[in-house]
């Protein structure tokens, strides 16, 4: 299963499928959009994501998909 979170022009898709929560995300993303909650990552607040990829780059599964990358 595909979660979009979408503010914007900017959209990330977490795909829950291969999400482990693994955290990754969440370190790496320099605004702190991320979070793991129940096991899976979830976006909060997109429309201050500055595009950088880190979130893509970092996920050890690549589970996340963003609209810029």
């Amino acid at each position: 299963m595909k979660k979009d979170f979408e503010e914007g022009d900017i959209k990330i898709t977490v795909d829950y499928d291969k999400c482990i929560g693994a955290g990754d995300c969440v370190t790496a993303c320099p605004v702190e959009i991320f979070e793991v909650v129940d096991g899976k990552a979830i976006c909060k607040n997109v429309g201050e994501c500055i595009e950088c990829c880190a979130c893509v780059n970092a996920c050890p599964r690549e589970a996340i998909e963003h609209s810029s990358c």
